[in-house]
């Protein structure tokens, strides 16, 4: 009796298990592909500018003053007069400190300390009473109508700077505003260790905003496009030379295959692929799939889009 089940189970029943299974399995791919194409994935999209984009070169330093002097007196003694303080202007000539020469053999005059250039008093290293010799730093002149930043650029990139280009400047003291500098100086002789070369960028400073010692952000351009489509960082998806992006139209998803240009901060440029008006998806895309149905939620502007900040 026992053989005679066995034969059944592997004759009738076995068989009829599998059938069911293998019917189950296909008939649920169709439904959850439904399912799939009936769900309908929100996103936020940007719609393809024509617009200049810059290719920099983005360094930090330190700014100083275009001239600075450390002023030392001519001779020892005591300061027993201060006539200038931090901040205080002055004129080439002008008197910063009195020394008192207390030397034996002479009769008492107090000898000045003055400045060796028109500016500004940026320090006073000393107080009353201070011994000083000729050695000893007393003051800090500076002029503050242009200050500077000195970097040095790579050997491949010296056939792109000349004198007078254009350089973008950034300050923590002032996030919203970029100051406008030049270059002024390009060293002929390159490092042998490093083969760099540095250049000074002068940057006019009417106004005293830019001080001495401040960090700053450098951005040199060295190529520029004008009115070629660009987009922003988010939409990009893949690598190189693989790069793609999500288009929108008639409410579906349409994958595309782009060619970057040059980029600058958020913002690249697109070679091939894209045209100026076609709406990019920048959030929401990593659920999507060519003709996938979407609904837009908002198209985002260029001032929603940070384009700084990001190098």
């Amino acid at each position: 009796m026992a053989t005679k089940f066995k034969q059944l189970l592997f004759i009738y029943i076995i068989p009829g298990l599998v059938f069911i299974l293998l019917f189950a399995g296909c008939s649920a791919r169709p439904v959850e592909k439904a399912e799939k194409e009936k769900t309908v994935i929100p996103v936020r999209v940007m719609r393809v500018e024509l617009k200049a984009i810059q290719k920099t070169l983005d360094y930090v330093g330190d700014i100083k003053a275009e001239d600075e002097a450390i002023v030392y007196p001519k001779v020892g003694g005591k300061i027993i007069e201060k006539l200038k303080n931090e901040g205080d202007p002055v004129l080439k000539g002008d008197v910063i400190v009195y020394i008192d020469r207390d030397e034996v053999g002479f009769k008492f005059e107090k000898a000045p300390v003055e400045s060796p250039m028109s500016g500004i008093i940026g320090r006073v290293y000393v107080d009353i009473g201070t011994q000083v010799s000729p050695q000893t730093p007393v003051a800090l002149t500076v002029h503050m109508d242009n200050v500077k930043i000195n970097f040095d650029i790579p050997e491949q990139y010296l056939p792109k700077i000349s004198i007078g280009q254009t350089a973008q400047v950034f300050v923590q003291a002032y996030p919203d505003e970029a100051f406008t500098g030049k270059v002024s100086r390009i060293s002929p002789v390159l490092d042998l260790e490093t083969r760099t070369a540095p250049i000074e960028i002068i940057i006019p400073n009417p106004n005293h905003a830019l001080k001495s010692g401040m960090f700053a952000q450098v951005e040199l351009a060295i190529a520029e496009h004008k009115n070629v489509p660009v987009i922003v960082k988010e939409a990009i998806m893949g690598k190189d030379p693989g790069f793609y992006v999500y288009t929108v139209k008639d409410n579906k998803a349409q994958q595309k295959n782009i060619k970057l240009g040059i980029r600058h901060a958020a913002d690249y440029e697109v070679l091939e692929g894209l045209r100026e008006g076609d709406l990019v998806v920048v959030m929401g895309q990593q659920r999507l799939y060519d003709g996938a149905p979407v609904s837009i939620e908002a198209e985002k502007q260029p001032s929603e889009i940070e384009t700084r900040g990001d190098k």
